[in-house]
C-alpha cells in the first residue's frame, strides 16, 4: 500500500504530462489561417529562436501555446537540433507535430530565377547577382565557369538551359548552374537523338552552336527552321555563315549597340564573315526550339534571308535575288 501511494503521483504525473504532450503537438498551432506567415531560421540558431517565432505566430492568429511550451516541445520530440536554415511559410492552422516535420525536412519556400533565352554568361551573372544567392560564380569567366563546373567544353557559354530554376535562399550560384547545365545535356542528347539525317555536324556540341546562332538570328519562332535550314546549307557548299551575332558576341564588351562595316571586317575567331565553319562555342543559351531547328532544318535550298522589319525574315536563294529583298526590305527604310 505504501508503494501504491508514492508512485500514484507518478503515475497521475505521467498521465498529465502525456495528456499535454498529445494535446499540444497535435492540436493546430492556431485557429485562424486567413494568412501563412513566414518563420526564417538562419544558420546556428537553435530551438529557442524556432519557439519565439512560432509562439508569436500562435497569438496571431488565437493561439496560446507558449516558447517555453514549445521549445520544450521540440527537445522532447528530438528535433531541436535538427531544424535546418531556411524562409518556410507557416500554415497556423498546422499541428506542432507537422510543423517540426517540414522544419527538420528542410521544406523552404521555393525560391525562382529565370534564365532567359538568347542570353550570354556575362547576362546570366547579372541575373543570378539579382537573386539572393550566395555569389560563388560571379568571378568566373567562360573558362573558369567551366571548370568549376566539371563542363565538358571550353567554356560555358550556351552550356546552361534557359529556363525558371527553384533555389533555397542562399544557395551557391554553382548549385543552380549545374541544375540548368544537367538540364542542358538531357534536352541536347534528347535532341541529337531525333535528328534529321546527313547534317553537317560530327557531335552534339555542334548543333548546339548552331542552335545559339539560330536563337539570335530569329525574330519569329515559325522562322527557326528555315533559318537554320541557311545555314547548314552554307555548311555544305561550304559558305561561310556571315552571321552579325556571332561577330558581335566576338566584340565583347566593345560593341556599343551598333556593327559596323569595319567590325565584319576585324578578325575575330567568332567573326564568321572572316572564318570558315562554326564558331569555337555557342554564342547564346538555346531554347529547345532553337536546338530542334539546328538538328531539324526546313527541307529548302534557301542560302540567303535579311529582315523585313517586323520580326520576320525573307528566304531567297540567289544572291539577285537577297540583294533586291535587301533594297525593299532594308535600303529604302
Amino acid at each position: 500500500m505504501k508503494f501504491l501511494r508514492l508512485v500514484r503521483p507518478l503515475l497521475v504525473a505521467l498521465l498529465v504530462l502525456t495528456s499535454w504532450f498529445t494535446l499540444r503537438l497535435y492540436s493546430d498551432l492556431g485557429e485562424s489561417n486567413k494568412t501563412k506567415p513566414t518563420l526564417t531560421i538562419k544558420e546556428g540558431e537553435g530551438a529557442s529562436v524556432v519557439a519565439e517565432q512560432l509562439s508569436n505566430i500562435a497569438e496571431k492568429n488565437g493561439g496560446s501555446i507558449s516558447a517555453a511550451e514549445i521549445q520544450l516541445l521540440a527537445f522532447l520530440t528530438g528535433n531541436g537540433k535538427k531544424f535546418k536554415a531556411g524562409e518556410y511559410e507557416i500554415s497556423p492552422n498546422t499541428s506542432l507535430s507537422n510543423i517540426f516535420g517540414k522544419l527538420v525536412r528542410g521544406e523552404v519556400i521555393p525560391t525562382r530565377v529565370r534564365i532567359p533565352e538568347g542570353v550570354t554568361w556575362r547576362e546570366i551573372k547579372a541575373v543570378l547577382a539579382k537573386a539572393d544567392l550566395t555569389h560563388d560564380a560571379q568571378n568566373f569567366d567562360v573558362a573558369q565557369a567551366a571548370q568549376a563546373l566539371n563542363i565538358n567544353a571550353p567554356s560555358i557559354e550556351g552550356m546552361i538551359f534557359p529556363d525558371t530554376y527553384q533555389y533555397s535562399k542562399g544557395e551557391p550560384e554553382t548549385a543552380v548552374l549545374k541544375r540548368a547545365h544537367e538540364l542542358l545535356l538531357r534536352k541536347l542528347n534528347a535532341e541529337w537523338e531525333k535528328r534529321a539525317p546527313n547534317l553537317p555536324y560530327q557531335t552534339p556540341y555542334e548543333a548546339l552552336i548552331m542552335a545559339s546562332i539560330i536563337e539570335k538570328e530569329t525574330g519569329t519562332a515559325s522562322d527557326r527552321a528555315m533559318v537554320s535550314a541557311v545555314f547548314v546549307n552554307r555548311l555544305k557548299i561550304p559558305m561561310r555563315l556571315q552571321t552579325d551575332p556571332s561577330v558581335i558576341y566576338g566584340m565583347g564588351e566593345n560593341f556599343k549597340g551598333n556593327i559596323t562595316k569595319a567590325d565584319l571586317q576585324r578578325d575575330t575567331p567568332f567573326n564568321t564573315y572572316t572564318r570558315d565553319g562554326l564558331t569555337p562555342t555557342p554564342i547564346a543559351t538555346a531554347s529547345t526550339a532553337s536546338i530542334n531547328a539546328a538538328l531539324n532544318p526546313a527541307l529548302s535550298d534557301v542560302l540567303y534571308f535579311v529582315a523585313r522589319g517586323d520580326g520576320s525574315s525573307e528566304f531567297t536563294k540567289t544572291l539577285a535575288e537577297h540583294n533586291a529583298a535587301v533594297q525593299k526590305y532594308q535600303l529604302k527604310k
